[in-house]
């Protein structure tokens, strides 16, 4: 008998063990407090955004990575283009990083552009033409972005508005291969970057 009581015990401990470990922690409500109903709490949600087109629905981190209201970001689009439209290109001799009283004259309209709008930034782009080795091509690329950034920069315009790079022969405005061809080739473009 003693056997089978010590056996019911044991059933019994692990019956109830089972039980409180199984069931759900219920939050108790105290008399006083106002719990507000699930449907209700649901309506507070704030409103979802209007979706206009398909790249905004696409991408909802950039929808609303501007802070700008539509009329804003309108205006600035349209100030950035006209700056874009009124930066001119500058072209360099063959195998020279050297500014040219023609360069030089261009980079003075652009200074004074970029004076103009003075919250746009911009990315020269160092070109060559199709001739010499690729390494070759890319530090003059670069020699010649930095000629007009330093340029740019004795005339006024702030060094954090200003970046560079060099494609070197990879992206010719002009196909062809005689010195016409070649002249286009070797320059430096102006591009406005938005933030």
């Amino acid at each position: 008998m003693l056997k089978h009581l010590s056996f019911y015990i044991v059933f019994v401990s692990m019956v109830a063990l089972f039980m409180s470990a199984g069931c759900a922690k219920q939050e108790i409500v105290k008399k006083d407090e106002v719990v507000a109903p699930v449907s209700v709490a649901r309506q507070i949600e704030p409103p979802k955004p209007d979706v206009t087109t398909s790249k905004q629905a696409a991408d909802p981190v950039e929808q609303n990575a501007s802070p700008l209201v539509p009329a804003q970001q309108t205006q600035k689009a349209s100030s950035s283009a006209q700056l874009q439209s009124a930066l001119e290109n500058i072209y360099f001799d063959f195998d020279s990083a050297g500014l040219s009283e023609s360069a030089r004259n261009t980079l003075a309209g652009n200074a004074a552009s970029l004076m103009k709008e003075t919250s746009e930034k911009v990315r020269i782009e160092g070109n060559c033409d199709e001739r010499g080795a690729a390494e070759y091509n890319l530090a003059l690329g670069e020699r010649r972005a930095k000629a007009a950034q330093q340029y740019l920069i004795t005339l006024g315009v702030k060094p954090d508005r200003i970046s560079i790079v060099s494609y070197g022969k990879e992206k010719p405005a002009v196909q062809g291969i005689d010195e016409a061809a070649w002249a286009k080739n070797r320059r430096d473009e102006f591009v406005v970057v938005t933030p």
